[in-house]
């Protein structure tokens, strides 16, 4: 081969290495969705800043990770906190080109009787937090014609009994997604909200309520649930495609999954 043909060999892009340079910041990356994110972007060639409240777990996951990590102490309820997640990861890697916004949390129960500070805490955690993230990263991802992953739920599509809080934080993320694509997308930036079906994570282990815990086990075990690397692999999907093109949702459910 001459010395012409190598050069431009040089130049390919490295189909297994798809995001190679890239920066990207997942919240609520200790466990579930997150964590699997965060190995399939650093697989794919990213730099990944991961980002949750337990640090301890976030470490176990840097030294499984491939490539570059970098891990952050976050609670994406307080702004202030966020504000220095996103500035330290851009001091770490000069720049930032994605924020997968998945931190959540989901205690499902009925309206009658409830303890409303669990929809504090599902509002501060999953609408706010996400809003936050937005805010603080966003004139980085401007600068690098970047993107925003929003990971929503079917419950934004439709509320179910017992679900009325938590869906109505996954209907706001979308309400909130849409707003932010048409002030950004002819800026370059793309806004991507994934809606995962039944997931096997921690996330039915954040449920208070006993009747609602029997409802969650007895709806995973009717059906073969997804796995958090089914949704990482729609996230990377996402994020791989040429930039002329934007996946603005995807909806991911289990094959059995009805509703």
């Amino acid at each position: 081969m001459n010395s012409a043909a190598h050069a431009v060999e040089d130049l390919a892009p490295d189909a297994t290495r798809p995001l190679d340079g890239r920066v990207v910041l997942v919240t609520g990356a200790s466990s579930g969705i997150g964590r699997a994110t965060a190995l399939a972007l650093s697989a794919a060639g990213a730099r990944v800043a991961i980002a949750a409240r337990r640090t301890d777990r976030l470490a176990e996951l840097a030294g499984a990770a491939p490539g570059e990590v970098h891990t952050l102490e976050l609670d994406v309820t307080d702004a202030a906190s966020v504000q220095r997640a996103v500035s330290e990861t851009v001091g770490r890697f000069g720049r930032l080109d994605a924020l997968v916004n998945n931190a959540g949390l989901m205690q499902s129960g009925l309206i009658l009787d409830a303890d409303v500070r669990e929809w504090q805490r599902m509002v501060e955690t999953n609408l706010l937090g996400s809003m936050y993230a937005v805010h603080a990263a966003l004139p980085h991802l401007l600068a690098t014609k970047g993107a925003i992953v929003q990971v929503s739920s079917t419950a934004a599509r439709s509320a179910s009994l017992g679900s009325g809080v938590y869906a109505a934080t996954k209907f706001g993320i979308s309400a909130f997604a849409e707003s932010l694509r048409q002030e950004v997308t002819t800026r370059g930036v793309r806004v991507i909200v994934i809606q995962p079906g039944f997931v096997e994570t921690e996330l039915t282990s954040h449920i208070t309520d006993p009747t609602m815990q029997a409802a969650a086990a007895e709806i995973a075990s009717s059906m073969r649930t997804l796995q958090p690397d089914d949704i990482a692999t729609a996230i990377v999907y996402a994020l791989t495609q040429p930039e002329h093109v934007s996946i603005n949702e995807l909806l991911v459910r289990p094959t059995d999954q009805v509703r």
